[in-house]
């Protein structure tokens, strides 16, 4: 049987089947590990092989060929704009997923970072009652983040060979402190504890991630609640949560304060001060500038 004869897909049918199989392929790569990502594979090499040769088993099957033998003059600007629109999605889709998966990974070291900082803190403050609550917030918050990472790995951290054998070493470290948190020597459990900082900054200087991207995303995270303060007219609350913002917003500028960030600085300071002179009608609107501020560096520097 002629090979012509076998075929029974049309040109736009093969040509979505390629986008298809791009689309798949960038999700197992950027997005996906484990089982999912080896499942998106496999649906986008099938959608590929079957957009090259013409040919669906599947339509066989059931009795379905969108195939036509006689192409028409159209045919040639249909592969033009596919063409087209197969790169943009091929760069648009690699560089926003790098981006984003890069985000987000950041996004939940920070949530649970921030529970390993408070720890810290408080079994060298001797304060058993507070290290016991953000110890238990870091035991959960790291157990969601070894499951996470341990089988998917982001662009960001996927030539890193070092990366799962780091991460299970700090699991260890904080499982192993247990007793000491609860009812043993909290200055030891600090001492152990400082062991883990040194692992999480090896990690993140050997995938190239500034210090300025991760208190970036420490600094976004506060800077949400005087968002939500400010979109409520709730000028009280956004005067609470202010001091938290200020100290992320710090812990920027430490590592750099050049004319981007002193504008999230400016945008900040005149939130707050509407909130104190009582104008809840204008805070929405300059808490967008604050934010838009903010997504203006993190875009280019985050």
């Amino acid at each position: 049987m002629k090979l012509q004869e076998l075929k029974n897909e049309g040109i736009i049918d093969r040509l979505v089947r390629v986008l298809i199989a791009e689309v798949f392929m960038l999700g197992a790569y950027f997005w996906l590990g484990g089982a999912w990502q080896i499942v998106f594979y496999i649906v986008g090499v099938i959608s590929l092989i079957t957009a090259i040769t013409g040919f669906c088993a599947l339509y066989k099957v059931l009795g379905i060929k969108t195939f036509k033998s006689k192409l028409k003059p159209t045919s040639v600007y249909i592969k033009v704009i596919f063409a087209i629109l197969f790169i943009v999605v091929a760069v648009v889709g690699s560089y926003y997923s790098a981006f984003f998966t890069k985000k987000f990974f950041l996004d939940d070291y920070s949530r649970m970072n921030n529970y390993y900082k408070q720890t810290l803190f408080y079994t060298g403050q001797d304060k058993r009652d507070e290290a016991i609550a953000n110890y238990d917030q870091l035991i959960a918050l790291y157990s969601v983040f070894l499951s996470k990472y341990t089988v998917y790995h982001p662009y960001a951290i996927k030539s890193d060979k070092q990366f799962n054998a780091d991460i299970e070493k700090v699991s260890r470290v904080i499982n192993s402190l247990k007793d000491n948190v609860y009812k043993g020597d909290l200055k030891q459990s600090h001492t152990s504890f400082e062991a883990v900082r040194p692992i999480f900054q090896d990690i993140l200087k050997r995938n190239n991630f500034s210090m300025l991207a991760v208190t970036l995303v420490d600094f976004h995270d506060a800077m949400e609640k005087i968002i939500a303060a400010a979109d409520a007219k709730d000028a009280t609350q956004l005067i609470t949560v202010y001091p938290e913002v200020d100290t992320k917003l710090k812990a920027v500028e430490e590592i750099v304060n050049d004319v981007e960030i002193q504008s999230i600085r400016t945008k900040l300071e005149e939130v707050v001060t509407l909130a104190k002179n009582g104008q809840a009608d204008l805070l929405s609107v300059k808490a967008n500038e604050l934010k838009s501020a903010f997504v203006k560096v993190y875009l280019k520097r985050g």
